[in-house]
This record gives C-alpha cells, structure tokens and sequence, in this order.
C-alpha cells in the first residue's frame, strides 16, 4: 500500500467522517434557515476540514483505543460549534440571526458538562478525550469573543485569543508544557468565559453591565492564566535547584 493510499484510508476512519458529514448536514440547515453567505459556508467548510484532518491525526497517535461516548458528545459539540463559527463569519457581511447563534452556543455549553461526566461514568476517560475538550472549548470562547467584540470592542478578543497566545508561549518556553494539577477555580473561570460572552451576545443585558461583566471575566481568566503560569514557575524553579544539587554532589 502507497503512503498516500495509506493516508487517504486514515481520513476515512468512521469517528472524523461522520463528525464531517455532520457538520456539513448542519451547515445544509443553516442555509435553508439562514440565508448562510459565502463567508458563512466557506467557514463552515474551513473548520469541517480542519477538524477532519486534525481529529484523525489525534486518533492515529492514541494507537487503538477507543473513541468512547464521551468524545461522541464531544464531536456532537464540536460541529455545534462549527455552526456558531460559520453564523459569526456571516455576521461580517449582514446581521446574523442572533437566536440562531445563540441556541446553537447554548447547546454546546450545557453539552460541555456532559462528556466529562459521560467519560468518567464510563470509565473512557483519556488525554485524547481531556485535549478533545478543552481545545473544543478554547475555539467556542474565540468565536463569541470576536460575535461580542463586533460590539464592544477589540478588547474582547484578548478572552479568546488567551489560549493561544499562551501555547504560542509554550513553544519558546518548553516548562510552559508542564502538567497542571486540578482545579476547580480553573474550570469555573473557563466556564464563565462561555456564559458571559453568550449573555452578552444574546443582547439580553445592557451595555454598561455588558461591559463590566466581559471585563470581570477578562480579569479572572488573567488571573487564572497567571495562577498556572506561577505554579508552572515554581515547579521549574524547584527542579532547577534539583539539578544544581545533584551535580554539586556528583563533583563533589
């Protein structure tokens, strides 16, 4: 078999298919709804074939295990939030049909209680799973940020791009990498992240509250930032001094 067969069979597994076929039935609907646009469907379109081609590649290196339930809700969340993206982009070129928007984040927010209990009711938690998630829910929390910065400002994309100026950092600085312990206040923060810019792109609080909430979840999801770069800080800081001994007593 030829490398490129080889990798044509891999997009071809069933989990990143049917996420892609489900994507693209979704942005069907959001045509027939919507009036989708050519920025909307191209979007769509953009981010079907991204995840497909990422997914899989995730999947090749977890080797055989199983996708699980809980990444099919995940999945389930991710095309959801392909509809939210292709709805934002729209919005660039026309008014975007706000109850539409807002129904499809919705769903994907409540979703996102649900793949964790479903992982660990099920006994299919992982670190594919875990990643599947959190970047999931990094892209939603961009996309509402620039729905919401077309109100309130370019500020608000600070919310969003967080995340990924924070990897972009990780790649200069490697013990940026390092594993981070649980934390409740951490999953609070990002929670409030999607809920926040939701209310406010639903139009469903006024404009100077609508400012001061943004604003309050920015300041939190800072602090949370530098709450897990601090930590990340000090555990590098201790191995160094680790180290420091331990070739102090080899040449000692």
């Amino acid at each position: 078999m030829t490398r490129s067969s080889t990798y044509r069979t891999r997009l071809l597994r069933p989990e990143p298919a049917s996420g892609a076929a489900g994507q693209a039935l979704l942005l069907v609907l959001l045509g027939m709804m919507t009036g989708l646009g050519a920025a909307g469907w191209l979007t769509g379109l953009v981010f079907t074939a991204g995840v497909w081609v990422i997914l899989t590649r995730a999947l090749d290196q977890a080797g055989n295990r199983p996708f699980g339930p809980a990444n099919g809700v995940t999945l389930a969340r991710t095309t959801l939030v392909g509809g939210v993206a292709a709805l934002v982009a729209d919005s660039f070129v026309g008014r975007p049909p706000v109850a539409v928007l807002v129904a499809l984040a919705t769903v994907a927010l409540i979703l996102d209680a649900v793949d964790g209990q479903v992982a660990r009711r099920t006994g299919t938690a992982s670190s594919l799973g875990a990643r599947f998630d959190m970047e999931v829910d990094a892209f939603l929390i961009l996309v509402l940020s620039v729905h919401v910065a077309m109100s309130l400002g370019a500020w608000v994309l600070l919310i969003g791009a967080m995340r990924y100026v924070f990897l972009v950092a990780a790649r200069a600085w490697p013990w940026l990498r390092g594993p981070l312990p649980p934390s409740m206040a951490r999953k609070t923060v990002a929670a409030l992240q999607g809920i926040v810019l939701l209310a406010v792109g639903a139009g469903i609080i006024p404009r100077l509250p609508a400012y001061a909430a943004v604003l309050l979840a920015l300041a939190l999801l800072v602090w949370s930032f530098a709450r897990d770069i601090g930590w990340l800080w000090c555990v590098r800081s201790r191995e160094n001094a680790k180290e420091v001994r331990d070739t102090m007593l080899e040449n000692a």
